[in-house]
């Protein structure tokens, strides 16, 4: 089968399930947005951003150590077994340790009066630390669907809750039958968000049981583990400084204002705004999970750069598309989140952008994967969390939330240069730089001519997008017609 085409099914396995389950899913947000004041809303955004950084450091790279090491190693079901048993053995110890500690990071935090926030998430992040290398395990053996299904459960139950916690059960609880409720206390917080949260990420276990149980065939190896965390470490490092790279800001906003609520009411501002580029993220993961193994499966094959390169181009292309599809239907898409948020609707285009650049270091960084140079990821992506963490400093107290999307969209910007410049280097791979910097450019001029028009919105409007979205596809696909993989 056509390597392109073998990624793209997969790619469109992953990202169908993700797309339907995720959208789904985002279809909570403007019930959240209704309920919530943008204060509790910034709750909601920072405990999640905290999150991100303690599932990077409870996997510590073994998901990427477990694909490389199955492709190289003469026992895979050994290289499986060591590293599904150190990742439940480290996450059994951080969930006892962040119990036990809950008051005083929950008051560290600014929410003082919940610490069973902490608690919940500390039992989130430790379940899905643990099915992660299961999930890596699916993924390794091509077993897309299962995946995806076992993902969608996820997600669905997580929904069904939300909307048992946040609408079936307010209106119950009025009634005769409020007594009855399980898990519900009559006062609606956005605790409840997390409760649901847990719940799905528990059933998500057993979902996995078979994959779990695997371990039983293969023992732990003591040397391959100690080889695992050398390969695996700087991926941590890569993966902490990206989710610096990725949600810090939302942390520095709320501690860059003097007044705690107004610091998180600009925090849920920006994050319900980031949910704006939704579309984006979800293909970027997509394609996270069905590239990185599609990479490694192909080390070996002589047309194995111009692969990379090929890919590239399309994946740029569609990134493209779906940033016109979101700007310039703004005023369709902003419908998502309550309106008392509409205020933080310009820094949409800029995340946008932001997350492209990201999905073209995803795309760039290959080269230290496979040149097993998992140390100079490591050195990108700290100067990529040092320029966020400077860069926020220096543009939010400016221009507030804003500062912090041009900080991302700068962090990304220079990652994406770093890792090319390098790469070229270590591990030259013939991306078309001046094609893709000229396809970025058409999708600009577009955009900013729509705007300079400024037509009032309406059928009219929506019709000129339509056919500037259409030009677009047509013009680049007709430029890459002669780019293909045998």
């Amino acid at each position: 089968m056509n390597p392109l085409k073998k990624l793209a099914s997969q790619t469109a396995v992953y990202g169908l399930s993700q797309i339907v389950g995720r959208f789904v899913n985002y279809l909570l947000v403007p019930l959240h947005t209704a309920l919530f004041d943008t204060a509790d809303f910034g709750i909601n955004t920072l405990m999640y951003s905290y999150v991100t950084f303690f599932n990077v450091l409870l996997t510590y790279g073994m998901e990427t150590a477990f694909f490389r090491f199955s492709q190289k190693h003469d026992n895979p079901n050994q290289v499986y077994s060591t590293a599904l048993t150190s990742i439940i053995s480290t996450s059994l110890f951080f969930g006892m340790l962040f119990g036990v500690f809950s008051p005083q990071i929950a008051n560290y935090i600014n929410v003082p009066q919940h610490p069973e926030y902490v608690i919940y998430f500390t039992a989130v992040i430790a379940l899905d630390a643990i099915s992660a290398v299961p999930f890596a395990y699916l993924r390794q053996q091509n077993k897309a669907l299962k995946f995806a299904i076992i993902k969608n459960i996820n997600i669905f139950t997580n929904i069904l809750l939300n909307l048992y916690f946040l609408v079936l059960c307010p209106y119950v609880y009025k009634t005769q039958y409020g007594m009855l409720l399980p898990l519900y206390d009559g006062h609606l917080d956005v605790g409840y968000i997390f409760k649901a949260n847990l719940i799905a990420s528990i059933i998500t276990i057993p979902l996995l049981a078979k994959e779990i149980f695997a371990i039983r065939n293969a023992s732990f190896n003591k040397t391959l583990w100690r080889q695992m965390l050398v390969y695996g470490l700087p991926l941590m490092i890569v993966g902490f400084a990206g989710m610096i790279n990725e949600t810090l800001d939302r942390i520095i906003i709320s501690y860059v204002y003097t007044d705690v609520q107004e610091g998180l009411r600009a925090t849920g501002i920006y994050g319900a705004n980031y949910k704006l580029s939704i579309l984006m993220s979800l293909f970027i993961q997509a394609f996270r999970y069905a590239a990185e193994p599609f990479f490694f499966n192909h080390t070996k094959d002589n047309d194995k750069r111009h692969i990379y390169a090929t890919v590239m181009n399309y994946f740029t292309l569609i990134c493209l598309g779906l940033f016109l599809l979101v700007t310039l239907y703004i005023d369709v898409f902003k419908h998502f989140i309550n309106e008392r948020y509409w205020e933080g609707l310009n820094v949409v285009p800029i995340l946008l952008l932001a997350n492209m650049f990201l999905g073209i270091y995803y795309n760039l960084s290959i080269w230290y994967k496979l040149s097993d140079n998992t140390n100079k990821g490591a050195l990108i992506s700290t100067i990529g969390a040092v320029i966020t963490v400077l860069a926020n400093l220096a543009l939010v107290p400016i221009w507030g939330y804003t500062g912090s999307a041009w900080a991302t969209l700068i962090c990304y910007v220079s990652m994406a240069v770093i890792c090319y410049v390098m790469g070229a280097k270590y591990y030259p791979i013939p991306y078309q730089v001046t094609r893709l910097l000229s396809y970025i450019g058409f999708a600009l001029v577009l955009f900013f001519a729509i705007r300079m028009v400024n037509l009032p919105n309406g059928w009219l409007s929506h019709l000129l997008n339509g056919v500037l979205i259409a030009l677009f596809g047509a013009i680049t696909l007709f430029a890459e017609r002669k780019n293909k993989i045998a």
